[in-house]
């Protein structure tokens, strides 16, 4: 009886032995083939969600720092420069839009002037003076 259960056993192991094999080749074989997509996903998919939402945080971060005086200069500057960038004489011509789009360069502009700058024009200010002061430490002239 003993003997026959070793037998047993022994024909039990012997059919499982052959099954992991297969099942650990064609799994490698499966994520040798998948890796190729998987660096596409981490440098499509993963990094540009990961860029939305650090410029959203710093976005939301840098208009809530902001004074209730400002943030109500912010409103009545965004109605004007809106109503200035939206007019027919002021909108940008491109093709497939007969009536013009939205002139986005007069608006940033505009808030600039006006003292409520948005977090992009706020952001590409700060990387050029950080860009000016690096050139100046390299001994390139920069005007000030």
């Amino acid at each position: 009886m003993a003997n026959a259960t070793l037998t047993m056993e022994e024909r039990n192991t012997m059919q499982i032995h052959p099954s992991r094999k297969k099942l650990l080749i064609v799994t490698g074989i499966s994520l040798l083939l998948g890796g190729c997509s998987i660096s596409d996903w981490y440098n499509g998919y993963y990094v540009e969600k990961s860029a939305n939402i650090s410029y959203q945080r710093k976005s939301d971060a840098y208009y809530n720092s902001e004074s209730p005086q400002m943030k109500e200069l912010r409103k009545k500057n965004d109605a004007y420069c809106t109503d200035l960038a939206h007019k027919p004489e002021n909108r940008l011509q491109e093709k497939g839009y007969p009536n013009g789009v939205f002139n986005e360069p007069m608006y940033e502009l505009c808030m600039i002037k006006r003292g409520t700058p948005t977090y992009g024009a706020y952001s590409s200010i700060m990387q050029a003076k950080k860009r000016d002061a690096e050139r100046r430490a390299q001994g390139e002239i920069v005007p000030y």
